[in-house]
């Protein structure tokens, strides 16, 4: 494990205006990768031995912390974010925690998958976030509850060591363990608050699950898929475009600034594995005014070599659900979506089904990683 970025310290109490303007944070490597905890894609924070102050289940939550300074309940200032209540000792000659004190909550992975970076938050935690953090994690199939995962049998291994962090701060850490998680425990030193949690990394599928599925959406974040380069991420990231269920919002799904010149936009993915891919879905919801104009698609199997156009430059309708039956299946392991000239698109489907060769494939990496 690498810190990528450290703060350590109190931040200054908030004066005022923005209260982001003195937030500190750093470009990390790995916040491209799927965040492994995105409730969008399932993941949950099923247990905490104490969420006094605010809900543990802020943690997950999409958008960025917000800070109301006006805002107070009977238990005092509400925060955005997981705040446990001030530690203590044993008594009036040990009134300080213990070193070994600390709080934890359980988070369930939204997707089984190898973890690359983790960022812990302490966004408006200025003075009462905690000392330090640290983050372990376990693979136990199917759904176990917090009892079971806390049991004596249950392997955990440690993803951050227990690290002092700063207050109103992007924690970055760097992950350097190559195996497939289902669960965090996420510990704060002695106590304190924590805004945000994000677990970069990829997703790790369940071949035997695919396999049961036959025909599946061969991009989507859940079964494997990945975004591997943009040409624009102005708006929002083009990760939206493979993100579960149907759009909610004009942001939940890839738009790019205004184009002046004579070029297009584009993303290019990987499939979870080699695969045929007979139907495709382009989604245009809740983009009106701004949705792409044309759209096409190109499959290439392997990491490199030519393109091969399989979806001539279609007309696309604002808010709109275009679907595409191919003349015939298609083999392919990385596709490419150019939309003419800017715009966005919301979602893309690629249903098929692996090739004999993409599915022994997973099913080595899965039986490698432990899953």
């Amino acid at each position: 494990m690498t810190a990528t970025a450290r703060f350590t310290g109190d931040a200054n109490p908030y004066g005022g205006g923005d209260p982001y303007a003195d937030y500190r944070t750093d470009d990390f490597p790995f916040t491209d990768l799927v965040d492994l905890a995105d409730r969008r894609l399932g993941a949950g924070v099923i247990a905490a031995n104490d969420e006094f102050f605010a809900e543990r289940e802020n943690l997950l939550k999409p958008e960025p912390a917000e800070f109301d300074p006006e805002r107070f309940g009977h238990k005092g200032k509400v925060m955005d974010g997981w705040e446990t209540r001030r530690r203590r000792g044993t008594g009036a000659d040990a009134p300080h925690p213990a070193d070994e004190d600390h709080d934890w909550a359980l988070v369930r992975l939204g997707a089984p998958g190898v973890v690359r970076g983790i960022v812990v938050d302490t966004a408006h935690f200025r003075g009462n976030y905690p000392q330090a953090v640290s983050v372990e994690a376990t693979c136990v199939p199917g759904s176990p509850s917090p009892e079971e995962l806390l049991a004596p049998d249950v392997k955990w291994t440690t993803l951050v060591p227990r690290t002092a962090v700063g207050g109103h701060a992007a924690n970055g850490f760097a992950v350097d363990a190559e195996r497939c998680f289902t669960h965090l425990r996420v510990n704060q030193h002695p106590d304190g608050g924590i805004a945000r949690l994000r677990v970069y990394g990829e997703v790790v599928p369940d071949p035997a699950w695919l396999a049961a599925l036959g025909t599946f959406d061969l991009v989507a974040l859940e079964n494997g898929g990945t975004v591997e380069d943009a040409s624009d991420r102005f708006y929002s990231p083009a990760t939206n475009t493979i993100q579960p269920g149907r759009s909610r919002k004009m942001d939940d799904g890839w738009e790019t600034r205004r184009r002046r010149d004579r070029g297009n936009d584009w993303i290019r993915y990987r499939l979870v594995e080699q695969a045929l891919i007979g139907a495709v879905e382009i989604d245009t919801a809740y983009l009106k005014g701004n949705s792409a104009g044309w759209a096409s698609l190109s499959v290439r199997d392997g990491g490199s070599g030519d393109w091969t156009e399989v979806l001539p430059r279609t007309r696309l309708q604002p808010d709109t659900d275009h679907r595409f039956v191919l003349p015939e299946a298609v083999r392919a392991t990385h596709v490419r979506i150019d939309i003419f000239p800017d715009g966005g698109i919301s979602r893309l489907r690629l249903f098929g089904t692996p090739t004999e060769e993409g599915a022994a494939r997973l099913a080595a990496r899965h039986r490698e990683l432990g899953g």
